[in-house]
């Protein structure tokens, strides 16, 4: 098994890069999809954050109210640490338990993670860094997400720098430009990866740290 970090910033295409990679015959596994699927009504983690945040961050149905979340964490760097200490070791679990199931083939299984960088994990075959110019990462989330400028930005500022997340990468992908440049980029990524899982054996990851 090849383990690969997938990282970007908000607006970045990380997500059009994953879907690519995975009709090229990756195993993806999406952080932000664990983290919904443990938040969902009933789980332990949406508990646990209600006893941290309040009643106020559920919506009346008893689903998470996310926009509410946000408002929160992102005034408070002390609750963004508390919300981290809930969700993170959580995930951590679900997705070992994702890669036991790989463990030993020849898969390329792509950990498609937006806080690589914050998070500090090591331990991956590779890490592929997904960057886009914050000009445009702020018109296409005002475009195609309907963020306001000034959240855009806020959202943006509150992650990693560009330059953190291009120093961690053995491969940047470059989304500044048009979808089948972009495409173009990801069938040469995909070349690499082979070439670098058939270099190093279906070993090459150790399970991030």
């Amino acid at each position: 098994m090849l383990l690969v970090g997938l990282t970007g910033g908000i607006g970045s295409g990380k997500s059009t890069v994953s879907a690519a990679l995975a009709e090229r015959g990756a195993v993806i596994v999406d952080a932000d999809a664990i983290t919904r699927s443990l938040q969902q009504p009933g789980e332990p983690v949406l508990d646990a954050m209600v006893e941290r945040f309040g009643p106020g961050i559920l919506q009346s149905d008893g689903t998470l109210d996310r926009p509410a979340v946000a408002a929160v964490v992102f005034a408070d760097e002390a609750a963004r640490k508390d919300l981290e200490a809930i969700v993170h070791p959580a995930v951590a679990v679900r997705m070992m338990a994702v890669l036991a199931e790989h463990s030993g083939t020849d898969a390329i299984v792509i950990y498609d993670v937006p806080l690589l960088v914050e998070s500090g994990k090591q331990g991956y075959g590779a890490v592929i860094v997904v960057d886009v110019d914050p000009e445009v990462a702020v018109a296409r989330l005002i475009e195609h997400r309907g963020f306001t400028e000034d959240d855009a930005r806020a959202r943006i500022a509150n992650q990693a720098s560009r330059e953190a997340r291009r120093a961690v990468a053995d491969v940047v992908v470059d989304n500044n430009g048009t979808i089948d440049e972009l495409r173009a980029q990801v069938d040469d990524l995909w070349s690499w990866l082979e070439q670098r899982r058939a270099e190093a054996g279906v070993d090459a990851a150790e399970h991030p740290k």
